[in-house]
């Protein structure tokens, strides 16, 4: 089942590259924090998600939050993607699965391919309540971009 709004954030830590751990937990309950679950680096719709926030990074920036996105693919994979897409956020890899099941977040099934995660959005308060969740059952189905802005900014 996945967090909802009004739940607490579990606290995690996760590489962003091979041997280079982030502790989002340590901002947790101090910062604003955009999660965003992935399912496949590389992947078309995954891709434009990550470029959305890359264009308008200023826009995110100017909200005074962090955002991080979460995939399963390996440490060496999601520091590619964003070294050649250029995003400006980490992009942490859940390779064993363990925080897409702790936020609710994982197909156990997508198509034959074992252990997805869904593509979801949380966005949690500087209090580390979770202010806005969406999971999508679909891997096709795009985040709502301006329904996560409004959650920060509400936050």
């Amino acid at each position: 089942m996945s967090l909802t709004v009004g739940s607490k954030a579990p606290a995690f830590t996760l590489p962003s590259q091979p041997g280079t751990p982030v502790d989002v937990g340590a901002l947790i309950g101090k910062e604003k924090l955009v999660l965003l679950f992935i399912p496949l680096a590389f992947s078309p719709v995954c891709t434009v998600e990550m470029c959305h926030f890359r264009d308008a990074w200023q826009q995110w920036s100017a909200l005074g939050c962090k955002v991080f996105a979460v995939s399963v693919d390996s440490p060496f994979t999601v520091a590619k993607f964003r070294e050649l897409e250029r995003i400006p956020f980490p992009v942490l890899s859940d390779f064993n699965k363990d925080v897409a099941r702790q936020y609710g977040a994982l197909h156990e099934d997508l198509m034959g391919l074992k252990g997805v995660a869904k593509r979801s959005a949380f966005v949690v308060d500087a209090k580390g309540t979770v202010k806005y969740a969406w999971v999508s059952e679909d891997p096709r189905v795009q985040v709502e971009f301006a329904a996560i802005e409004a959650a920060v900014k509400g936050c």
